[in-house]
């Protein structure tokens, strides 16, 4: 009875000190963003080729990530490739606007990947930014690796943790 009591009022600090914290919660999730130069269609297109490349470029590092710390280490140490990949696409399509690749706690609504709902929050991102960066884009889930999967790789699962259930776990085992 007395572990039942120690683990409801930790719980309750944990909620309580979420709560009160600035931006909520911290999502264990690494987003990608890419932002179209315009709503031009021929922006809109573009930021799709550049999508690809990027996803092509990435997948083989973030097949088997096993955190969402790591996986911002990765995006970090492959920033000027990821960007001169990006200026090659988009100058192989005739465009010579800029790239600037970040990583930001920004804001996103609510989105269902295949089974998967992500609430509305803010979301540690990869942000690509294509030129002016104001028209519609693209996102999607690095870590875990929902957009970055092996599509050869038929058995791939992604398993979704909890820190806290994994405690409670060890408190009564």
């Amino acid at each position: 009875m007395k572990k039942f009591w120690i683990v409801v009022v930790l719980i309750v600090l944990v909620v309580g000190i979420g709560l009160a914290l600035p931006g909520g919660k911290d999502y264990d999730y690494l987003r990608i963003h890419i932002r179209a130069n315009s709503n031009s269609a021929v922006d809109q297109n573009v930021k799709y080729v550049v999508k690809d490349k990027v996803v092509e470029f990435l997948t083989p590092y973030f097949a088997n990530v096993p955190s969402k710390d790591r996986a911002i280490e990765i995006v970090s140490s492959l920033k000027p490739q990821i960007e001169e990949l990006c200026r090659k696409t988009l100058m192989a399509s005739g465009f010579s606007y800029s790239v600037n690749v970040k990583i930001a706690n920004e804001y996103f609504p609510t989105r269902t990947y295949a089974n998967t709902t992500l609430e509305s929050g803010y979301y540690d991102a990869v942000i690509v930014e294509l030129g002016t960066a104001e028209g519609d884009n693209w996102w999607c889930v690095m870590y875990p690796p929902l957009c970055f999967v092996n599509k050869n790789e038929t058995n791939t699962q992604i398993k979704f943790k909890s820190r806290i259930v994994e405690w409670l776990k060890s408190l009564f085992s």
